[in-house]
């Protein structure tokens, strides 16, 4: 049904453990995974006379921003690894975080977008502007959204 899904992570809890029953629902479907970090993008300091001398270049930041990818992406590859899933990661530089991970699902051509989501409801949904509603809103692709209904424990 599903031949590539793509497997969002932000770094969090609720993203790992997010990522962990994804790649278990691409092996049900013998489909390929895609991990996807979004980071954001590289801020100059406009508002600052002197710079800093420890304030990160753009290549500095964004060879952070990469490495820090590789380590929240890590679990999911090391999962579908195991699960002999084919498997491949990305990190994408942008501040629409739900605009990216539709337009990367669309060429890079998944068929489903998993993702997690806090499962809060009311006023703290509202305030917080989530992700995963961004997504569904913006993408004709199936979106399947990995609820927790509690906070996992560190």
């Amino acid at each position: 049904m599903f031949s590539k899904i793509m497997i969002t992570t932000d770094g969090s809890l609720v993203s790992q453990h997010t990522a962990c029953a994804g790649v278990k629902f691409a092996q049900q479907m013998g489909a390929e995974v895609l991990a996807l970090f979004v980071a954001p993008a590289y801020q100059y300091p406009v508002y600052v006379e002197i710079i800093p001398p420890t304030y990160p270049s753009g290549e500095e930041y964004e060879a952070q921003m990469r490495r820090t990818g590789e380590d929240y992406m890590g679990r999911i590859m090391r999962s579908a690894e195991a699960a002999g899933l084919q498997h491949s990661c990305m990190t994408v530089f942008s501040d629409s975080t739900a605009h990216t991970i539709t337009e990367v699902a669309e060429h890079e051509h998944c068929d489903l977008i998993f993702m997690g989501s806090h499962g809060r409801s009311g006023w703290g949904q509202l305030l917080l502007g989530s992700v995963t509603n961004k997504v569904l809103a913006q993408t004709q692709k199936p979106v399947l959204v990995h609820r927790l209904i509690n906070e996992p424990a560190q």
